[in-house]
């Protein structure tokens, strides 16, 4: 069975699989998805963020602590979407069950759009791209991140859901479905080159700032054999844009 957006994490086994692998240590989501985002963040104190594929809210959670003046998480996943309610349980913040292609966007609205590993799970993003444009007030940034285009290009190298030692890179500029063996299920996710991303964002009217593709760091990792083996491929592309 193939799974499509964030259905997988209403599957009960599976999200508390994921759970579990994503809080390890050296997770990629710790040691180099994480540190690249908060690198590329301007700062969040006062500032009103929407949170696009928010999952279980504990990055929210973390802003809100940081000084955001308000924090609003967008969640497909009925499971995922309780898991955040309960960690915002006490703060000003909230959880919309909804997908990002449904999403209601207020207009001029926000300081900060975020989304974090989620967006490779879309179709089109040209819409949602302008959607988030209009939603920030002027001057406001969007910092997102995905699965580098290298290694959603093909997963031919990927036979289980159990990591991988090697990487197939083909089929590049053949945009389009993919699907992934993930933790026992087949996920599908949509692959579009660096270039691609990078047209969409400037199509909807933003200035790119930065664009970051996860080169481990050692001090983000305890495990040396790890960190050696994160430095063979990126797995994450992250950008920072303005709305000027």
């Amino acid at each position: 069975m193939e799974f499509k957006g964030s259905s997988v994490y209403d599957e009960k086994e599976f999200l508390l699989n994921y759970l579990q692998r994503r809080n390890r240590v050296d997770s990629p989501n710790n040691s180099i998805e994480k540190p690249v985002m908060y690198d590329l963040l301007t700062g969040v104190q006062d500032k009103r963020i929407l949170d696009l594929g928010c999952g279980d809210a504990e990055f929210g959670k973390e802003l809100m602590e940081l000084g955001a003046l308000y924090y609003q998480g967008v969640e497909g996943s009925e499971q995922m979407s309780k898991l955040a309610s309960q960690n915002l349980e006490g703060l000003q913040g909230e959880i919309t069950k909804s997908t990002m292609e449904s999403f209601d966007f207020p207009q001029e609205h926000f300081d900060l759009v975020t989304s974090r590993l989620a967006i490779h799970y879309l179709i089109k993003i040209d819409e949602l791209f302008i959607n988030i444009h209009n939603s920030l007030k002027n001057g406001g940034q969007f910092v997102f991140s995905v699965q580098h285009p290298l290694t959603t290009s093909s997963f031919e190298s990927k036979k289980t859901g159990e990591r991988r030692g090697n990487w197939v890179v083909d089929d590049y500029f053949k945009e389009g479905e993919r699907h992934e063996p993930w933790i026992d299920k087949i996920v599908v996710k949509h692959h579009r080159t660096i270039e691609s991303y990078f047209a969409s964002l400037t199509k909807a009217g933003f200035t790119i700032t930065g664009l970051r593709e996860g080169m481990p760091r050692r001090q983000d990792f305890h495990d040396e054999e790890e960190y050696e083996r994160r430095k063979r491929i990126p797995v994450i592309l992250a950008f920072s844009c303005i709305k000027q």
